[in-house]
């Protein structure tokens, strides 16, 4: 059995991490932190977990992470870089939520995040944790950085396109829109029922922390230090669920190119993208509370190319592809504890 901590367990992702793990037939969750919550137990902050989450929360110095195999972050920007390093050193495998260990650069990381970072030597060792296209890496790693939510979906869309060379790199366009969960368990006024229901915005449209991470790893993708991405997300009034809408311009390659059949070769045999029909669209109650990703493509003039690709962002987006960075670095079945079924209405 892996024995699992997870750091910061009362947050969405962290409850996430939680449903998912509690079924998982090769894991036994040793410890879930919180200093403001310690001595709670866990199923009093979710009614959900009852019967299946009999733990309660500790403070990080109750909870000997240092004695578990795989340890989560689902913590705020900054916390897990100022622990992996004693982990690390005690043989744990760290995956990381937030972005500490996203960024290679570590003077982006600082502009955007603010901080200083505490171990740069880590960063480099750092693997990307997005199955579909770094599963290797990944089964080799010791820190994961697990993607944002909204470069997943960014990601997986332009992946096919850029790996066969057929759209022009230096200005592709990501318009993305997310469900309310994806700011978090915390109380702001811009998630307040009454100013998120029955409205539709753009937000971070002078720039967006995750706008560095789409244009690094496309970059990487590619090869091609040209490439380039607009993004601009947008907040949805609902729950959870990501709905990416992404543009691109056909070179005479991919003006020529079945692009159905392109996206369907790049990802045919993965348990978790779903390449739906030519003329379909995906809607986000098709994922709700899956790992799962659906894509279709559309051409909709002679020179542009049209990607649609839903993800539930808690899932897929965060606390799912952590699971399945786990499994592959673990050894297990990468599907394992992740196989359920969208919830539908």
């Amino acid at each position: 059995m892996i024995e699992v901590g997870i750091v910061g367990g009362t947050g969405y992702t962290g409850v996430e991490l939680l449903r998912l793990l509690a079924q998982h037939p090769q894991v036994r969750l040793r410890a879930i932190t919180s200093r403001k919550e310690a001595g709670m137990p866990v199923a009093d902050m979710y009614p959900s977990l009852r019967g299946h989450v009999d733990l309660k929360f500790v403070t990080p110095d109750e909870a000997q992470l240092n004695q578990c195999n795989v340890v989560f972050f689902a913590t705020p920007h900054g916390v897990a870089m100022a622990q992996a390093r004693e982990l690390v050193s005690a043989g744990v495998k760290v995956i990381d939520l937030a972005a500490d260990f996203r960024l290679q650069d570590v003077a982006e990381f600082e502009q955007w995040y603010g901080l200083p970072h505490a171990c740069p030597d880590l960063l480099a060792e750092a693997v990307y944790g997005l199955p579909e296209l770094n599963r290797e890496a990944i089964k080799r790693a010791r820190i994961i950085g697990n993607p944002g939510c909204y470069p997943t979906s960014v990601q997986l869309g332009f992946a096919p396109l850029l790996r066969a060379g057929l759209i022009e790199p230096t200005h592709l366009i990501a318009n993305c829109a997310s469900g309310v969960s994806g700011a978090g368990r915390k109380a702001e006024v811009h998630a307040l029922l009454a100013e998120a229901a029955d409205n539709f915005k753009a937000y971070g449209v002078k720039g967006h922390r995750h706008g560095p991470e789409i244009n690094q790893q496309l970059r990487t993708i590619a090869g091609d230090a040209s490439v380039n991405c607009l993004f601009v997300p947008h907040l949805l009034p609902i729950i959870r669920g990501i709905h990416s809408t992404l543009y691109a311009r056909l070179n005479s390659a991919g003006q020529a190119a079945d692009l159905q059949a392109v996206f369907e070769a790049a990802y045919r045999g993965e348990r978790f993208v779903d390449v739906l029909p030519a003329g379909s669209a995906p809607e986000t109650r098709s994922v709700r509370a899956s790992n799962n990703v659906r894509i279709a493509v559309h051409k909709p003039q002679p020179d542009t190319v049209m990607v649609l690709v839903v993800e539930d962002n808690l899932t897929k987006g965060a606390s799912g592809q952590a699971v399945q960075c786990m499994n592959l670095m673990c050894g297990l079945d990468e599907s394992l504890g992740l196989t359920h079924v969208p919830v539908l209405p």
